[in-house]
């Protein structure tokens, strides 16, 4: 019998709470739930799970729980896992996360690998799903002895089709901090061979258009750093890798008026925000003038048409609302998080939607060097607001790695990510015949010249 500790029972741990009762219903396997919310700990393990108060700040209690169980999965936010890792490194217990590895989970490496343990991460969605669906790709071009020569993908939680007004045709399906601070810093990607790098200030008028068939447009910016895969992929002298997020088309205009202003800052306190409206919030950034309204100044600063579908989408989202924004203290982007949340939280009747889109050039050596561009894409649409596609494609993957580590089937050892086959080939297999998720491919031979 072996036993699973899932620390974290938040909105994204859902779909993998109930892939985790099924291994206790199908193998009699003894899952424990802790969550700061005892009662939501206990109410999604549905009486088939311990649920139990959790801080994570307490060293004892960590460690005691560590110590019961064979495997942790971490669902806590990412500044955390460490403490969860050396816990399980210092009892020898196996560790599954959906986040990034950072250097301080990087060197824990060596000493996970002597004692026999796999510490794996990224694998939920982006990162995770993205990374297996690639390799699978890039792995089947290289052993047919052909040159990858361009790598592009781009990922988004996004609303589902429906009859909602909603203009910007996009709500919260993930950390909300996490996508008012998206792209803050510098982007470096590969373009032609050339290293490109796109400023902060720059990024939401630097898009591009993929057209996915049945859903219709989707526009892309630039995600942070795809530099990072040329060894995570193992693609130096590639002459093209890019890496970024979906949106639908006119998102991205909207949004850049919000970078600026500086509404998405994050650096600094503002002042009298207990008394500030959305509107007062979005004048405090604007210069003085006591006759213009506060529509004219913006439209005026930003060169804005006031009957455009830039002005609409500010307006739908209550950016000129004279309601109060509803925090005694915060940061600009934390004043615009709170601002959003109030439009931009899913309702009961909405659905969300994953998509995932690769391309792939490369050179078939098998076909006299012709240049060939594989498309595989993959769309996922949630049930309701408690399983949501992301949801489904954050938690399955770690639900699927979970049983396959307490299985043994996995023999590679240390901090890992399922870049490997024995990785990706099982839990995609899983995830496309018992769940649906089958990536779309399509092939196009580029025209000689």
């Amino acid at each position: 019998m072996k036993n699973i500790l899932l620390l974290g029972a938040g909105q994204s741990a859902s779909t993998l709470i109930q892939y985790l009762l099924k291994l206790h219903d199908t193998k009699g396997w003894q899952i424990a739930i802790g969550d700061v919310n005892e009662e939501l700990a206990n109410k999604k393990g549905e009486g088939k799970a311990r649920g139990f108060a959790f801080n994570v700040t307490n060293q004892a209690q960590l460690e005691d729980e560590v110590g019961k169980v064979d495997l942790v999965i971490s669902m806590l936010p990412a500044r955390f896992h460490i403490s969860v890792a050396k816990a399980c490194l210092k009892l020898s217990k196996h560790l599954v996360t959906a986040s990034y590895v950072n250097d301080e989970m990087r060197a824990l490496d060596a000493e996970a690998k002597k004692k026999g343990l796999v510490f794996l991460n990224e694998c939920g969605l982006d990162p995770g799903m993205d990374h297996m669906s690639a390799m699978q790709v890039i792995d089947r071009i290289r052993e047919k002895g052909n040159e990858l020569i361009g790598f592009e993908s781009f990922t988004g939680g996004l609303l589902a089709p429906s009859d909602d007004d909603n203009p910007w045709k996009y709500k919260f399906t993930w950390n909300p901090r996490n996508v008012v601070l998206a792209g803050q810093g510098v982007v470096k990607f590969i373009q032609e061979g050339r290293y490109k790098f796109i400023p902060y200030h720059r990024l939401f008028r630097r898009t591009e258009i993929v057209h996915i068939p049945k859903y219709g447009e989707f526009e892309g910016y630039a995600n942070r750093d795809s530099l990072q895969y040329l060894d995570v992929y193992k693609l130096r002298g590639i002459k093209t890798l890019y890496r970024g997020t979906f949106r639908r088309p006119g998102y991205s205009m909207a949004w850049n008026i919000f970078v600026q202003l500086g509404a998405t800052d994050d650096s600094y306190q503002m002042e009298d925000v207990a008394t500030m409206t959305h509107r007062q919030f979005i004048n405090s950034f604007l210069s003085y003038n006591p006759h213009d309204s506060v529509e004219l100044k913006l439209a005026h600063y930003l060169n804005l048409d006031m009957q455009g579908d830039i002005m609409y989408k500010l307006k739908w989202v209550g950016a000129f609302s004279d309601e109060l924004v509803g925090l005694k203290e915060g940061t600009p982007a934390q004043i615009l998080e709170a601002i959003l949340r109030k439009k931009w939280t899913l309702n009961p009747y909405d659905r969300d939607m994953i998509v995932m889109w690769h391309k792939f050039n490369y050179i078939d050596k098998s076909n006299n060097g012709r240049e060939t561009e594989i498309h595989s894409s993959i769309v996922t649409i949630g049930e309701n607001t408690t399983h949501t596609g992301m949801s489904k494609t954050v938690g399955l993957p770690l639900g699927i790695a979970t049983k396959l580590i307490l299985e043994d089937k996995i023999k590679s050892r240390g901090v890992i990510i399922p870049i490997i086959k024995e990785l990706y080939e099982p839990i995609l297999s899983e995830l496309s015949e018992d769940f649906g998720f089958d990536f779309t491919e399509s092939c196009v031979l580029t025209p000689r010249e």
